[in-house]
């Protein structure tokens, strides 16, 4: 266990204490290669299937998120609206449809540039960001396994690709009230706007374009891989939608929307470390779960949101699937009743949005705000906002729904 909790604090301590360090993807690799050797030495002669089967999930899982990611980023909507609260409010609405089936990072990096470049005339953004982060890269990907991470790996482990579409109600109140919130702070914000602002705002108009569509059918095509797709016929579908997308899309279009493999190859290091020492922290789990009291539905969504908060919500979402499994529920969903599974799959999508390294768009939201001169709050600013605003929501949704 040991080697799994020590990768789990490397990602939540380190951004926090050696962050220039930890900016490199060599060492992010460097640390899973120490921790993960161990185990990786253990299940090669005890264990070698176990070992296989983790890996074949691994690269389900980076192929997946990284044909999202490279089709997405051929996909370049510019522009610059006026920034009303109904213009911003239409955006963050859009953006949390949209996470549900090109993945929270896809729409968070197809939609954060033009709503910046928007706001860009506004002196007061750190909100509009907050809120593009709590829907946009967390709360608005629950309703497709393609949405975030943890869900996709539940797929993996055999729940049914439309089983998250019963989730759609959670999805829907949440995502409905974040909304109404947003516009009446947006509009109170608005009010207190320079009018040299607002006249600015007013002027420079220029209606939204879109390069590279060709890209929505090739992400249409990995929806249906995924849906209707098994390995290894999924993976060399997506990998061969990923290239016809580099084909197809001019170089301008990915160089313009500043399009990069880094944040990639850090998914990859990192979750290659997570998926190798978590091997023997499933296991236990399963063997010996029933020992930790964890057994209502909103104990399983409170307890998978509290540790996909400061953890990867992807691990968290497998470690409490595990620990539900251990328990001998009702066989309906993996060995898993279906209230269980619902509190494991909101708890991690939903409180993945309560601090900056909940889940991988975060951070990335987070610095290309920064870059375009956005002041955002730090790690325990931005939680104070969290805090106050998602988690008397989380309230309301363990009494409406568990």
């Amino acid at each position: 266990m040991l080697p799994f909790v020590a990768m789990l604090l490397a990602v939540a301590l380190c951004p926090l204490r050696v962050p220039h360090w930890w900016e490199s993807n060599r060492n992010k690799l460097l640390v899973s290669c120490v921790l993960g050797f161990p185990i990786l030495i253990m299940y090669l002669f005890r264990r070698p299937m176990a070992l296989l089967g983790t890996g074949e999930e691994y690269l389900s899982f980076i192929i997946l998120l990284g044909g999202l990611y490279g089709i997405a980023g051929g996909i370049r909507l510019w522009g610059d609206l006026e920034a009303t609260p109904l213009t911003n409010t239409a955006f963050l609405a859009l953006g949390a449809v949209l996470a549900s089936f090109v993945g929270t990072t896809g729409a968070s990096m197809l939609l954060i540039r033009p709503l910046l470049q928007t706001n860009s005339e506004r002196a007061r953004v750190k909100h509009t960001v907050i809120f593009f982060i709590f829907l946009v890269s967390n709360i608005g990907g629950l309703l497709t396994p393609l949405g975030d991470p943890p869900l996709f790996l539940g797929y993996l482990e055999g729940v049914p690709f439309a089983w998250t579409f019963r989730l759609w109600l959670p999805w829907l109140c949440t995502t409905s009230a974040l909304l109404l919130t947003y516009f009446v702070w947006d509009s109170i914000q608005h009010t207190r706007e320079p009018l040299a602002a607002l006249r600015r705002d007013r002027r420079r108009i220029e209606p939204l374009r879109l390069q590279g569509g060709v890209n929505i059918l090739w992400l249409a095509g990995v929806v249906l891989a995924v849906a209707f797709g098994r390995e290894p016929w999924r993976e060399a579908v997506i990998v061969a939608l990923v290239g016809l997308s580099w084909w197809s899309t001019p170089r301008g279009v990915r160089r313009a929307n500043g399009f990069t493999t880094y944040p990639m190859v850090e998914v990859a290091t990192i979750f290659f470390g997570i998926f190798l020492t978590m091997i023997p922290a499933l296991e236990l789990l399963r063997g010996r779960g029933s020992e930790l009291g964890v057994r209502e539905p909103w104990q399983f969504f409170w307890a998978t949101g509290a540790l996909s908060s400061f953890l990867d919500n992807a691990p968290t979402y497998l470690t409490f699937l595990a620990l539900a499994q251990g328990l001998g529920l009702a066989d309906e969903v993996v060995g898993v009743s279906h209230a269980v599974l619902t509190g494991i799959s909101v708890g991690a999508v939903f409180m993945g949005a309560n601090t900056y390294i909940g889940n991988a768009p975060n951070f990335m939201v987070k610095a290309i705000a920064e870059e375009a001169g956005v002041k955002m709050p730090s790690f325990f600013g931005y939680m104070a906002y969290s805090g106050g605003i998602l988690l008397p929501l989380f309230v309301a949704v363990t009494f409406l729904f568990f």
